[in-house]
């Protein structure tokens, strides 16, 4: 067989996902002892290039984000060198600048560098950098993965279709009928079960669907200004707005002044993080707390405890978003 098998090959020959015979090359559980020796029968079939090396600790653990502009970045960023810090253990941080992670080039420098974990805060993961991650034979932690592929390496996320139903629900609470909703960018799971959120307790209250009331932004101030601006020139325009982050629901503030409304006496508004900002801004902003730094925390301490060959009890973390009720949200006008 050819030495330069893939996984997805051996993944076809298997009848399995991708994910399934990664987690066999990286020595995970949860997969029966008959079909982990098939999967490893094929692997050593087609000659598939496994590093079984001594590998030396280096005490460096990378963590690697889109961009660190936001609020939102920074506070993952806190949280992971936290505990990096606590650990003993130098974090090297690498922004993707919006590209796709695990670019050929990157990977082989981190294989020559060395690095003890990595832990991945990106939009998108290309099969073909799964499979570099998993020649690095090294520990790989996803922060709220924003795919639908949760299973190819450990991970930690928020409760985020909990979190969607809850912002919708005090709403609701306080009269709301007419609500909008401005997502964060929709191809990412956490939008996507935020909107579900959202959705599950408009039905829940007998209240239809309204497409109209749907705006996907970008998470950004610019996308609060446009698409929340978009909202409330409707000829039937919402009481109140979710926004899919803080910064965002920002833009959407801006919005509502441009047109002369008061928040929260013409329009409530909800984000979504419990940034800073939250607070610096009149009125302060109601919010879903996201346990952002709980988040980097726990998965930089799952690459590491990995890193040293500890096994973690749960490879699937979710921790609980929280309502934080402040001024921005009030009853409707009649």
């Amino acid at each position: 067989m050819s030495d330069r098998s893939t996984l997805a090959d051996i993944a076809a020959a298997a009848d399995v996902s991708v994910a399934t015979v990664s987690r066999v090359l990286n020595g995970r559980k949860g997969i029966s002892p008959t079909k982990r020796d098939a999967i490893e029968k094929l692997l050593d079939e087609h000659g598939y290039e496994r590093r079984h090396r001594t590998r030396r600790e280096t005490g460096i653990v990378d963590f690697v984000i889109r961009g660190l502009e936001t609020q939102w970045a920074m506070k993952l960023l806190r949280g992971a060198q936290t505990e990096a810090t606590r650990s003993g253990i130098d974090l090297v941080v690498t922004t993707t600048n919006l590209r796709p992670a695990g670019a050929p080039d990157w990977v082989s420098h981190l294989a020559k560098r060395g690095t003890d974990g990595v832990v991945l805060v990106v939009s998108s993961l290309p099969e073909d950098a799964k499979e570099l991650f998993s020649r690095l034979e090294v520990p790989v932690v996803m922060i709220d993965p924003l795919g639908v592929d949760t299973e190819s390496f450990p991970n930690v996320s928020a409760t985020d279709w909990e979190a969607g139903r809850d912002a919708t629900e005090h709403l609701l609470s306080l009269g709301h009928r007419r609500i909008g909703f401005v997502t964060g960018p929709i191809d990412q799971a956490c939008h996507q079960d935020r909107l579900d959120g959202y959705f599950s307790a408009l039905g829940r209250a007998g209240i239809q669907r309204d497409p109209e009331l749907i705006r996907v932004g970008d998470s950004l101030v610019d996308g609060g200004v446009t698409r929340g601006g978009e909202l409330l020139d409707l000829s039937a325009p919402p009481t109140a707005i979710i926004s899919g982050s803080d910064e965002q629901a920002y833009g959407v503030y801006q919005a509502a002044r441009a047109r002369g409304l008061s928040i929260p006496h013409d329009l409530s508004v909800v984000g979504f993080d419990d940034v800073e900002l939250c607070q610096w801004v009149t009125p302060q902003l109601t919010t879903m707390r996201q346990p952002l730094e709980g988040m980097a925390t726990e998965a930089t301490r799952m690459a590491i405890a990995m890193s040293r060959g500890h096994g973690v009890a749960n490879t699937r973390v979710q921790l609980a978003s929280e309502l934080i009720v402040r001024e921005s949200t009030a009853p409707p006008r009649n």
